[in-house]
């Protein structure tokens, strides 16, 4: 009796022996939608091109992918004789730097190359000199094809993207460092893009000061001296080059973003079925945005651009800008010198502004959009610029 118990008690803990002659892969049996899910959810598409080389179910449907961010990994030559050395210090070489140096001086270091970054790889009989781009390193490009020198392979985003079929939300994010500053500088920019310029939003502050080293300030007050300032911008802050380098900080970022659109048609004209494209970089500096009707215009509508600086042509703008001398965030950071520039084309001064609240503050992630929401609040002053 006990040894018919005890039987009984064996077989029901160790199940069946599996039968080995059953050859059904239980991983087939995953349907394709989930799989496709699974991997828009990746994103990334050096991931996404390993996946690829996992098997020709995958190869097959990875072109389906409709969520894709591509990080550019470094800035290497065209010229494939040009030596590792070369290519570093070509970084700060590029096709507008040299009107920044002149535009800036010694405020603002020079715009960081990002010319053809999104275009083929030039064969070096095109050109004399080598132009620096940028490159994705080791994304598993599906026709195997190298672009680099030795064992590295590096491939555009042009090219990596070429395989996608189906893109519908694209992210592109470049290297840090694409407009140096001063450590201590906050400049924030985030533009919207047609065929040319819809909006721009930038946000700058001459230092920040981080809750362990600040006072306790009121909103809206000079913390200096605990007087208010009633929103009025200060003499010394047109004597001292406090609205000059605003200037630069303002003309800066519409070069970046105007750069980054037109490197970015390329891509547009290929890709059809796009919904969202964001660019933006590793310090999140600047971030250009596209939406469904913005990619449609820039295919239809013919592009304003200055072929020899590689950029879309800024119209004549109108700007309103706000500042305070102190501000402090609701979490004890404290922005000095906190300034924010509202930027429309002029084309659109006639238009209902019903919107601009909530296009100017809703522009940054916290805290910096709260603080673009408080100096929304305090005196408004209007500038305007020509196209350039």
């Amino acid at each position: 009796m006990m040894s018919s118990l005890r039987s009984d008690h064996t077989t029901r803990i160790y199940p069946e022996p599996l039968d080995i002659t059953d050859s059904v892969d239980r991983f087939d049996t995953i349907p394709d939608s989930l799989l496709l899910l699974i991997f828009n959810n990746i994103g990334d598409v050096k991931t996404l091109g390993r996946c690829s080389l996992v098997s020709k179910r995958f190869q097959s449907l990875i072109p389906q992918v409709e969520n894709v961010v591509v990080r550019v990994d470094c800035v290497i030559s065209d010229d494939d004789s040009t030596s590792a050395a070369t290519a570093a210090a070509d970084k700060s070489r590029g096709p507008f730097s040299n009107f920044v140096r002149l535009v800036v001086g010694g405020i603002v270091k020079p715009i960081l190359a990002i010319g053809q970054f999104l275009g083929p790889k030039r064969s070096s009989s095109s050109s004399s000199s080598s132009s620096p781009a940028l490159f994705v390193g080791n994304s598993g490009d599906f026709d195997g094809e190298e672009l680099g020198s030795g064992s590295v392979t590096h491939h555009s985003p042009t090219q990596v993207l070429k395989n996608f079929n189906e893109i519908r939300f694209l992210k592109i994010e470049l290297p840090s460092g694409e407009l140096g500053i001063e450590d201590d500088v906050l400049l924030r920019w985030r533009a919207d893009f047609g065929s040319t310029l819809d909006n721009c939003v930038m946000l700058g502050a001459s230092s920040v000061i981080h809750p362990q080293g600040s006072a306790s300030c009121d909103l809206n007050y000079s913390c200096g001296n605990g007087s208010d300032d009633n929103g009025s911008i200060p003499e010394s802050f047109y004597t001292n080059g406090g609205l000059k380098l605003r200037v630069v900080w303002t003309i800066s970022s519409l070069i970046a973003a105007s750069a980054r659109h037109y490197l970015l048609q390329p891509i547009i004209a290929e890709h059809k079925t796009l919904d969202s494209l964001v660019l933006t970089d590793g310090d999140r500096q600047g971030v250009l945005c596209m939406n469904k009707e913005q990619l449609e215009e820039l295919r239809v509508k013919p592009l304003s651009a200055s072929s020899a600086s590689k950029r879309t042509l800024v119209p004549a703008l109108n700007m309103k800008l706000w500042y305070a001398p102190y501000l402090e965030l609701p979490d004890g950071t404290v922005l000095k010198g906190a300034t924010l520039v509202a930027i429309r084309p002029s084309e659109q001064s006639g238009r209902k502004e019903v919107s601009d609240g909530s296009w100017v503050s809703s522009a940054f992630e916290e805290p910096y959009g709260t603080a673009a929401r408080l100096l929304a609040k305090r005196r408004t002053y209007c500038l305007e610029m020509n196209s350039f």
